[in-house]
């Protein structure tokens, strides 16, 4: 099996193994139905997995809606974490953002997760403000945090 990961858009053929992904890194996950809906029916929605072998390891989605993505969800199996998957596909998100125009990034991370933090300062996020009580499992607070891309860079 390859070491190094491939990054490519999502397809519905998909959905089952980045459930599976769902299931362990979120207390209070999507559900698969709502994996299909953004396939099938959002035409704003982009989805990229981690791919290693046959086997998905990692996904991030995002909405694009004029000239902004907006991160939805991004999450790596718990036994694939620190071998920078969750940066390959931050880093995949944000060409293919801006591959489809988009000038800014916007994304919720909660304020405990210093790791996520410290990936998104290190690709050019800065904090945008708080949205209080977020997140509906314990009502911790979210740090937003935007980029914006600069022309041919």
């Amino acid at each position: 099996m390859n070491n190094e990961p491939v990054f490519r858009r999502m397809t519905d053929r998909d959905i089952d193994q980045v459930f599976a992904i769902e299931l362990k890194s979120f207390t209070i996950p999507w559900t698969k139905e709502a994996f299909y809906h953004e396939m099938q029916h959002n035409e704003n929605a982009l989805y990229l997995v981690a791919e290693l072998g046959s086997r998905i390891v990692g996904y991030c989605g995002m909405w694009l809606i004029i000239d902004e993505a907006h991160i939805t969800n991004v999450a790596v199996l718990p036994e694939a974490r620190g071998r920078k998957i969750g940066e390959g596909l931050m880093r995949s998100a944000i060409a293919a953002a801006r591959a489809q125009g988009a000038r800014h990034m916007t994304l919720e991370v909660r304020v405990s997760n210093k790791v996520a933090q410290n990936l998104y300062r290190k690709l050019g996020f800065i904090e945008g403000g708080i949205r209080k009580r977020y997140y509906t499992d314990n009502y911790e607070d979210a740090l937003v945090m935007w980029v914006s891309f600069h022309d041919n860079g």
